[in-house]
């Protein structure tokens, strides 16, 4: 079985995706860590191999391949693409190949859903995606997803971004609108959650903007160098992760303000696996759940891929 990025999307409903990620968080799943290589490519800048292995004993067993060839950009080539490889994990045959890339994306917005499962009020009905890109094509259809999203308020560095972006959303019957380049903070003060995925390497969300009872979602900040949000929100916020251990070492949303004492390793109160078993509720366990700022942070996980890879391949054989 071959699925492209488009059967990819199809086999990925954002409702079965977001209860796939809740399940598999409950189990025993070995994830070793991710797999980086650096090959000189003739003429061009170094290219990296990245394989991202896990599996269920017994049952699936996965791994994802992204190869980073930057010097593409000079041939008008995409410098990122992926695939992933689903086998089975008793007898090793071969199950199916996917497109990596929307599996990637898809996986990574319904996290964030998942997380506002939990974490968002459950009447949150205004959305603020700051970002414009792919991500926030998916971001914004998984958030309302679990929300009742009746308003979505789009901000991005190139304020034309933003724009085109809406109205893409207002085409499909959204009530969606651009912010302006200088509203960001007006846009976030009144938001219910606030979905951040961007490149950015300093930090664009100010704690002292928030309104109480706010969910901040950030996706973007994948490597310590980058920051989506300042020391206030951490510090302000109640912080929860996706991993404990992913998001210690790879964000600098995290690394700055426990290294400036801003915030202690305690401070982060759950992470999925806490969460999908059960052993914290979340937003209805903090003391005011009401008007508590929470904080999600989210740096992705092998364990993530190999569940939409599941769930893909089962909804796919599962038809007539």
């Amino acid at each position: 079985m071959n699925l492209d990025a488009e059967q990819v999307t199809e086999a990925l409903p954002w409702d079965a995706l977001v209860d796939a990620l809740a399940d598999i968080f409950t189990r025993t799943v070995h994830s070793p860590v991710r797999h980086h290589h650096h090959m000189q490519v003739p003429g061009d800048p170094e290219a990296t191999l990245l394989l991202m292995p896990a599996w269920l004993e017994g049952e699936y067993l996965g791994v994802k391949q992204v190869n980073v060839f930057p010097g593409n950009s000079n041939r008008g080539q995409p410098g990122l693409s992926s695939h992933y490889l689903l086998s089975c994990a008793r007898t090793g045959r071969h199950l199916a190949q996917l497109e990596g890339n929307e599996l990637t994306a898809r996986r990574t917005a319904a996290a964030s859903a998942l997380a506002a499962r939990y974490l968002a009020r459950e009447n949150a009905s205004e959305l603020l995606m700051v970002g414009a890109g792919r991500m926030a094509r998916r971001l914004i259809p998984a958030h309302q997803a679990i929300r009742p999203i009746q308003r979505v308020r789009i901000w991005d560095i190139r304020e034309a971004s933003a724009r085109a972006l809406a109205e893409e959303f207002q085409a499909e019957g959204i009530d969606a609108e651009a912010v302006a380049a200088d509203g960001l903070a007006e846009a976030a003060g009144r938001a219910d959650i606030i979905s951040c995925a961007t490149l950015s390497r300093d930090p664009l969300i100010q704690g002292e903007w928030l309104s109480p009872g706010t969910h901040l979602d950030l996706v973007g900040s994948f490597t310590p160098f980058m920051r989506e949000a300042d020391d206030e929100v951490m510090r302000r916020g109640a912080v929860f992760v996706d991993t404990r251990d992913g998001a210690l070492s790879e964000t600098g949303d995290l690394i700055d303000p426990l290294k400036a004492g801003v915030i202690q390793e305690s401070d982060i109160l759950a992470d999925f696996p806490d969460l999908c078993a059960g052993r914290h509720a979340g937003r209805s366990a903090l003391a005011d759940p009401e008007q508590a700022i929470t904080v999600f942070k989210s740096v992705g996980a092998s364990v993530e891929d190999l569940a939409a890879a599941i769930l893909a391949y089962e909804r796919c054989t599962a038809q007539p």
